[in-house]
């Protein structure tokens, strides 16, 4: 639960039932929020349930035990539970040895009973405002780690094929349904995820990107939820998950149809219930987010494999977006080609202003294998290469045009047909007819196909 607008809730430990009432009623009238609890053991479980701006613990509980030990060691355990949460301690046997000590083993100030009224709501308020000022700090730290920033990826779009992309977008944009994007690598998914959430509610929260395909088994938990330090061996400070980072915004699931077997029934239980929690914690969180995934694979053919949880697809896929290659959009290639260049060009502080007739039919000969990516990583190469104001053809770097046949085993079965049409087509010398029945297809039928793939 974050507590970043609301009044700061204190939890106060003492044993002393009188000493609880009297900080209860002086803090209430002063806009707190309190919990009250009498017992170490009671500190630890109510910081287990709920988060707390500040923590005012006792140093001594035990009767007739004057050393505070229990305080501090109390203030030890707080610690390795939430290393954000400032501790004040107080102790009516008070000594400037004690408050050192206590001060040294990390408390944020020290109290002396009976304390003063002024300087209680002082420190208590500083240290709440201290608090949530590093907790943020520390967020946004993380968001800059993991976040695209200004200027990152346009949705440049006018071709025919992209419209329907378009209009998903303007359509379901908006709302907060679970979006799945599918198409091949490199050809602008991200790039939609991002559109997605700029047109959507949450436009002013964060967009947090995760590659699932880079998560092994063994830190899938810790990268999505978060631990608590000393959860496991290498876990030295509490970490903060992504669905935590993403609160409020969107957390855009890259190669999710990657994401192992074993995973997938974890990420299915945040989906359903909305619910998680750290590793090493029992306390609950809620995530409040809209989530956004992507694959390069078929996600039904994954299904039916064995791969991937029905379920769980049932999930992401409230609504699909399809993404086509940027082979299938021949008008982008150009305006993708300008936006790449004014980039890369301020970028490397060269003064290039376009591209010359020739390396523009280069551009729209190639049959870029690697979509938009690699049609970015083209246009930095000519920036850097580039003698002149102009774009050559021989700045891009690209082999000429070839009938070059990928393995099959690389292509999906729409590329293989499409092949096969094409190669039949040769060998008939443009004869549709004699195409058609060596294939064993109508004549309408092979039109059908003709027309799909603009042969």
């Amino acid at each position: 639960m974050k507590r970043t607008d609301a009044a700061p809730l204190i939890l106060i430990a003492d044993d002393q039932p009188d000493v609880l009432a009297a900080l209860r009623l002086l803090l209430k009238g002063e806009g707190f929020e309190v919990q009250t609890v009498s017992s170490p053991a009671r500190v630890l479980a109510a910081l287990e349930e709920q988060d707390f701006d500040v923590a005012l613990i006792d140093l001594n509980y035990a009767r007739d035990t004057t050393s505070g030990q229990e305080g501090l060691d109390l203030l030890a355990r707080i610690q390795r539970l939430d290393a954000t949460l400032p501790v004040v301690v107080m102790t009516a046997w008070s000594s400037i040895e004690l408050a050192v000590e206590a001060m040294r083993r990390g408390a944020h100030d020290f109290i002396q009973k009976p304390w003063d009224n002024t300087r209680l709501l002082t420190i208590l308020r500083t240290q709440a405002e201290l608090a949530r000022a590093l907790r943020r700090g520390q967020q946004l730290e993380a968001e800059n780690e993991l976040l695209r920033g200004p200027g990152g990826p346009q949705l440049i779009a006018e071709s025919a094929a992209m419209k329907p992309v378009l209009e998903i977008i303007a359509r379901v944009g908006p709302a907060d349904a679970n979006v799945l994007i599918l198409g091949e690598n490199g050809c602008g998914k991200g790039v939609v995820a991002q559109a997605l959430h700029a047109v959507s509610s949450r436009a002013e929260r964060p967009l947090v990107t995760v590659n699932m395909g880079g998560l092994s088994e063994g830190v899938f938990e810790s990268e999505l939820f978060g631990h608590v330090k000393g959860a496991f061996t290498d876990a030295k400070a509490d970490r903060v998950g992504r669905f935590e980072l993403a609160e409020g915004g969107t957390l855009f699931l890259d190669e999710v149809a990657n994401v192992p077997l074993p995973q997938q029934a974890k990420l299915l239980r945040v989906l359903e219930t909305g619910e998680y929690e750290r590793v090493g914690s029992s306390k609950t969180r809620r995530a409040d987010v809209r989530l956004i995934s992507a694959t390069n694979a078929d996600p039904n053919a994954e299904v039916e494999a064995g791969r991937f949880r029905r379920d769980l697809l049932f999930r992401l896929n409230t609504v699909e977006i399809h993404v086509p290659p940027l082979r299938e959009r021949p008008e982008d290639i150009p305006l993708l080609a300008v936006h790449f260049l004014q980039r890369h060009a301020r970028h490397y502080g060269k003064g290039l202003e376009g591209f010359e007739p020739a390396a523009l039919q280069a551009l729209r000969d190639h049959g870029w294998p690697g979509n938009v990516r690699e049609l970015d990583h083209v246009i930095e190469r000519a920036a850097l290469m580039a003698p002149a104001n102009q774009v050559r053809a021989s700045d891009l770097g690209l082999r000429p045009p070839r009938e070059a046949t990928p393995r099959l085993e690389e292509m999906n079965i729409e590329e293989v047909e499409r092949l096969l049409i094409k190669k039949t087509l040769a060998r008939f010398d443009g004869n549709a007819k004699q195409a058609a029945d060596s294939l064993g297809l109508s004549r309408s039928a092979f039109y059908r196909r003709l027309q799909r793939y603009e042969l």
